[in-house]
């Protein structure tokens, strides 16, 4: 019934909510095609009936659909085309930015800002088109004047540090900084924190040091989903620093929401507070300072997190002990620079050889050293200990 009544109408406006309508059905059936394991992709395709079908039919009505009206100027088919073809929605998956670039410029003409920022990433990066600074700092400002926080971001940064040619303007740069922070939305959460990190030190003369404010701004950007605004939260919640009091549950709060957004730092310091727990805030709970740990040291980002994987298996801490994938962890910590993995592999190696009288540590042996530290030496707000990680 519905593509029956969109068939009936002219509408530009009715024919793209159905073209939405048909992108998002596909998606949601792309799901259930990821988890198909009896049939290759080709076969699917040929069986009418199946998922994958279904969803390139879906996807197939949709782009015909956004073409017909981008060729009748209609900026947000443009713009949405382009994202499908930019993100490999339209073509099997795959990034197509010779189809994309143009119909970015096409929306950007016709007033459409996310259109136009597109199109500037993609002169300042190279993606379907020449490199061409000038003309990225062109459709920058085109978008940045209709207060399109992304646009607004880059235009200041750039300013700041110089870049694609601009040279360093630094009152102009401060300038579109604090309006893209006034500007900040969930998908543009960075200007608040970008300017957060200027007044925790101050900047120039224009911006002063002033840490209460430079909270208040991370503040903004964590609850914009900020994974670095909130994972800085959480450290000056635990230790008192920008003004803040020491505050376990804030200090867990703003770390979790860090953590749950793939920060490795932040995911540590839960491990911390779990070892020691924050009572009433916290219980002690090995298990889950495992499992954060481990859910650290999977992002292959955080070695100190790879060596704590290592201890937590040799020890037994929160899981199973496992001597053998300890002395993966320890590896993979190693390889990535971890001195205390470095040092665990050549203990573990002497006893091997029976070369060293070293005994080896046990699940009682707890170096007391905050493990969320970037330092290993601070104190939790509390005044407790953790075991080093």
């Amino acid at each position: 019934m519905y593509r029956a009544n969109v068939k009936k109408t002219n509408e530009p406006s009715v024919q793209y909510e159905f073209a939405l309508f048909l992108t998002n059905s596909a998606q949601e059936l792309a799901a259930q095609t990821s988890t198909s394991t009896t049939k290759s992709t080709d076969s699917q395709e040929a069986d009418k009936s199946s998922p994958v079908a279904t969803r390139a039919e879906y996807l197939r009505e949709a782009r015909q659909i956004l073409q017909k009206l981008s060729d009748r100027s209609y900026p947000f088919a443009q713009y949405y085309l382009a994202d499908g073809y930019a993100s490999g929605i339209f073509n099997k998956d795959q990034e197509d930015y010779e189809k994309a670039f143009p119909l970015f410029v096409a929306a950007s003409k016709h007033g459409h800002a996310e259109a136009g920022y597109r199109a500037a990433l993609c002169y300042e990066f190279g993606w379907g088109c020449r490199r061409d600074p000038a003309k990225a700092e062109q459709f920058y400002r085109q978008s940045a004047s209709k207060s399109h926080p992304g646009a607004m971001l880059r235009l200041g940064k750039a300013c700041l540090s110089g870049d694609m040619g601009l040279g360093k303007r630094y009152r102009e740069g401060i300038k579109w900084l604090k309006r893209a922070a006034e500007s900040a939305d969930v998908q543009y959460n960075s200007a608040p924190y970008e300017l957060a990190i200027l007044h925790e030190t101050g900047y120039g003369p224009d911006i002063f040091k002033d840490e209460a404010y430079a909270a208040q701004l991370f503040t903004q950007s964590a609850d914009l989903g900020h994974a670095e605004a909130g994972f800085r939260l959480g450290e000056a919640y635990e230790y008192g620093q920008l003004g803040c009091p020491r505050d376990p549950a804030l200090s867990v709060h703003f770390y979790n929401c860090a953590a749950q957004r793939g920060h490795p730092l932040a995911m540590m310091a839960l491990c911390a507070w779990y070892m020691i727990g924050a009572e009433p805030v916290l219980d002690k709970d090995e298990n889950e300072a495992y499992e954060w740990a481990r859910k650290s040291a999977e992002t292959g980002l955080y070695p100190k997190a790879e060596y704590a994987v290592g201890y937590f298996k040799e020890m037994g801490i929160g899981c199973r002990r496992d001597t053998l994938d300890a002395n993966v962890w320890y590896v993979k910590a190693a390889s990535h620079g971890d001195e205390r993995a470095k040092q665990r592999l050549a203990i573990i190696q002497a006893a091997a050889s029976g070369e060293t009288d070293k005994a080896m540590p046990s699940a009682g042996d707890k170096s007391k050293s905050k493990a969320g530290d970037a330092t290993g030496t601070e104190q939790v707000a509390d005044g407790k200990n953790c075991i080093i990680m």
